[in-house]
């Protein structure tokens, strides 16, 4: 499994797609086999959930994310959850442990935006 972590600083990011870069996380056995970092291409409706899901992300974690582009992950058989918030380290151990505390979206999207 490969999960992708909106990321800002060391932090989970409020917005899936204005964060300054992605946390790439590769999971197996319930073990971090590789973790990178990658910079956000930019942020144009549609184009992320098919930049993600290419790079092989089953998984995208994000403080927020409006409805448009929840679907568009889906579409591409990657799977949005949306209110994760905390430090990188700490929502990846959390996730490992099936404990991933999920909040609410921070997304500020009116209805039908990515």
């Amino acid at each position: 499994m490969k999960i992708a972590i909106a990321t800002d600083g060391n932090q989970v990011a409020h917005h899936f797609g204005r964060c300054e870069s992605y946390t790439i996380v590769e999971i197996e056995n319930n073990e971090v086999l590789k973790k990178s970092i990658i910079d956000n291409p930019g942020h144009e409706p549609g184009f992320l959930p098919k930049f993600l899901s290419e790079k092989g992300v089953n998984c995208i974690l994000a403080g927020g994310m409006g409805p448009k582009a929840i679907n568009l992950f889906r579409e591409k058989n990657v799977e949005p959850i949306v209110g994760v918030y905390g430090s990188i380290d700490e929502v990846i151990e959390d996730f490992l442990r099936n404990k991933l505390e999920i909040g609410d979206s921070k997304c500020d999207h009116e209805e039908g935006m990515a």
